[in-house]
């Protein structure tokens, strides 16, 4: 921090540095600019909510972007390859399988520990100068003007005061950047609740990615190192209130009820962990001087494990309008033009990414038996359309949801460094 009363001028200034904040920080620092990353908690504190217990599925182009910056060889050998996806509906005869090595690809993503993954982003940062990091600190104030906008920062009794050209809101679903900045945000309560932990299941689980339809949520399982899973059991509130207090014996029963046989008897749970789940989507991806990304953007059921891929096409997509303009006699990184490319670019991938999320918990949770014979018979042929199975493994590869044949794919997710 600062002494009381005098402020340093940045180019951009990212407030937030969860996955998302600390993957842009990343892309940014080879670029040669003044960057300030903001973050209220450390990312390796017992209390910081991006870099739990959790584990995070990466897909083929998001392992890219993270491989072309630098950060993967961090995580690589914690990383569990996704080989194959199975997907069913319990009770019903409809399933769809997809095998990475059909597609010719040698996964079809990667599950990651979160706390490693946090690890080696920060670890990129903190090792450039170019990057200064507020941490633990908070932005206090906010004073948005035509060309600039100044952040006051608290933390640990001292404050700072920032002058930036750009704003980036990467501060969560209740952002408070884009609250200051006046972009509302449309939330939809699923009224359900992700109890999040680790299985170890009878059977080795062959690296296939498991996600189950049940009556009260889905459930997915996937696989982690040394034969374990990690499990996402989808729950009513009320249910999962009683489930963080069953005994662990009661709670593999439960989920050997929903899931089946598959992988024999699950004999072993870790700690649980309870996330009640929403879809928050912003009005706009930008505002003034200010881009809105990742979970303050878009907060996604986990459903498909689409968030953080999502998020991190944002950054890939803004690192490289960033980069292709920076050396303009007249750089301005919050430029009007400059946001407004950013949000078109995006438009379609968020869009076609929010709609298949949200659709697809939707028409889980149909209740309608000719909603129930539609989508297993969708799931059927599904397995039988190669077609069908391509353009997942396109999705996978990192040109998103929504964005069409011709679509442009950023340069990381290309392994192209940004210059």
């Amino acid at each position: 921090m600062t002494a009381q009363g005098t402020t340093q001028a940045v180019d951009i200034a990212i407030v937030g540095g969860g996955m998302v904040g600390a993957s842009l920080a990343a892309a940014l620092a080879p670029l040669g600019l003044k960057i300030a990353l903001v973050e209220a908690v450390p990312h390796d504190s017992a209390s910081q909510p991006s870099f739990d217990e959790r584990t995070t599925a990466l897909s083929n182009g998001s392992r890219r972007i993270l491989e072309t910056l630098g950060v993967w060889p961090g995580v690589s050998s914690l990383a569990t390859p996704i080989r194959k996806i199975h997907v069913s509906d319990q009770g019903h005869f409809g399933f769809a399988r997809i095998d990475a090595a059909e597609q010719g690809l040698a996964a079809m993503g990667y599950v990651v520990p979160n706390r490693a993954l946090g690890a080696a982003l920060w670890s990129r940062v903190q090792a450039n100068a170019d990057v200064q990091v507020f941490c633990p600190a908070k932005v206090s104030r906010i004073t948005a003007r035509e060309h600039a906008v100044t952040l006051e920062i608290a933390g640990n009794g001292a404050t700072a005061s920032l002058d930036t050209r750009l704003v980036v809101a990467a501060d969560g679903v209740q952002s408070a950047v884009r609250s200051a900045f006046g972009v509302d945000a449309e939330s939809r309560d699923y009224h359900q609740t992700a109890v999040i932990t680790t299985v170890l299941p009878q059977r080795f689980h062959d690296h296939v990615a498991y996600e189950r339809f049940t009556a009260s949520g889905p459930l997915a399982l996937l696989p982690l190192e040394g034969g374990r899973c990690t499990l996402v059991l989808t729950l009513s509130r009320a249910t999962a209130e009683s489930a963080m207090a069953w005994s662990d014996q009661e709670f593999l029963a439960e989920v050997q009820r929903r899931f089946g046989f598959r992988l024999g008897r699950f004999l072993k749970v870790g700690q649980r962990s309870p996330y009640p789940l929403s879809l928050t989507r912003a009005a706009r991806t930008s505002a003034g001087r200010c881009v809105i990304v990742g979970n303050a953007a878009q907060g996604l059921h986990p459903v498909a494990g689409m968030g953080f891929n999502l998020g991190l096409r944002d950054v890939a997509s803004l690192a490289e309008l960033i980069a292709e303009r920076r050396h303009e006699s007249h750089f301005d990184a919050g430029a009007a033009n400059v946001l407004a490319e950013y949000d078109a670019w995006r438009r379609a991938d968020r869009g076609g990414v929010i709609a298949f999320t949200d659709g697809l918990v939707r028409m889980f949770a149909n209740p309608s038996s000719v909603v129930q014979r539609l989508r297993n018979v969708g799931l059927l042929a599904f397995d039988l359309l190669p077609p069908a199975k391509a353009a997942l493994s396109r999705l996978s590869t990192g040109a998103g949801a929504g964005a069409g044949a011709g679509a442009r794919v950023p340069k990381l997710a290309r392994g192209v460094a940004l210059r």
